[in-house]
């Protein structure tokens, strides 16, 4: 099979008229900026993100509660209900859904992001699991798994439709990629630039590898001389691929070629506000990545905040 996957594209979103509380003060900022810096309510524990016009989606991993982040005021509204289970990558699609990995809890749910509704869930496996990101392309959501050889390919039916509870398929990895130790090995997940495979980092070894979603076969995506230690989200915008580091608090940036099977390091992007950054997201003419902190203990008075810095 050698169809185009084509991702989708974010699309407007109308707000539906939700009661919102300040995560905290609107940051002063020149008129038309939208601030470099947004809070987040104390003790969320971010992890993934995902933007729609000039909105941002943040999952917690403590809680599973969902938050709504206005860019260009810094209020924040909670759309989706604490589930006690984590809320991890994140992906809006153009009908208003936001669909979310579910971490340990194995599953993934799709949120209304005007009503917080939980629309479907898909139970994908039990433990040990880690549904840790997903993409979303024409016709289907894929997610990883952190702790197994495998992804879950969610199909899509006509006009986007959701499929019933039992309808997702598990694709087991072949070929190049071997599964290290018990860590988080499989994490970040996007599409090649012609959309016919999927790319995913591997934590563990910082190997980028080009998946056939069709078969599940694997192949190394060559970038010569470079791994991605730490390596975490995953974001391509045209042909360049951003990998964010999370402890090493930066993002590289690789160029890739059509089919996705080699590349070239073009740079990194660091900021001194990043705080273990994961996910990446761009909106507004920039990228806005979540600080998960994962090096500091978390309490319930723990600050967390969003970062946007300039996409090269």
């Amino acid at each position: 099979m050698n169809r185009p996957l084509r991702t989708t594209l974010g699309g407007a979103l109308t707000a539906a008229m939700l009661a919102t509380v300040a995560v905290a003060p609107a940051q002063a900022h020149p008129a038309g900026r939208p601030p470099a810096v947004l809070a987040l309510p104390d003790g969320f524990q971010p992890e993934g993100i995902a933007t729609a016009g000039r909105y941002a989606y943040l999952g917690s991993r403590a809680t599973g509660a969902i938050q709504r982040v206005d860019l260009v005021t810094g209020r924040g509204t909670t759309i989706g209900a604490a589930t006690g289970t984590p809320s991890l990558g994140l992906k809006v699609d153009p009908r208003g859904r936001l669909f979310v990995s579910g971490g340990t809890a194995g599953d993934a749910r799709v949120l209304d992001t005007r009503t917080g509704e939980v629309l479907a869930r898909y139970q994908f496996a039990t433990a040990p699991t880690f549904v840790n990101d997903v993409v979303l392309t024409r016709d289907a959501a894929y997610f990883t798994d952190s702790n197994r050889p495998v992804l879950y390919r969610l199909p899509l039916g006509r006009g986007g439709a959701l499929p019933p509870a039992d309808a997702f398929t598990t694709i087991t990895l072949t070929g190049a990629y071997e599964q290290v130790g018990t860590g988080v090995n499989l994490n970040g997940i996007a599409t090649t630039p012609d959309g016919r495979a999927l790319i995913v980092v591997q934590s563990t070894t910082g190997t980028l590898y080009r998946v056939d979603p069709a078969t599940g076969a694997s192949t190394v995506v060559d970038v010569p001389g470079h791994t991605f230690t730490n390596g975490d989200g995953l974001l391509l915008l045209g042909r360049t691929l951003y990998v964010v580091q999370n402890r090493l608090n930066q993002i590289a940036v690789v160029r890739l070629n059509h089919a996705g099977t080699a590349g070239t390091l073009t740079g990194t992007i660091t900021d001194p506000n990043f705080d273990v950054p994961t996910t990446v997201a761009k909106a507004l003419g920039r990228l806005y990545l979540p600080n998960a902190r994962f090096t500091t203990p978390p309490t319930p008075t723990t600050p967390y905040t969003v970062v946007a810095v300039r996409a090269h």
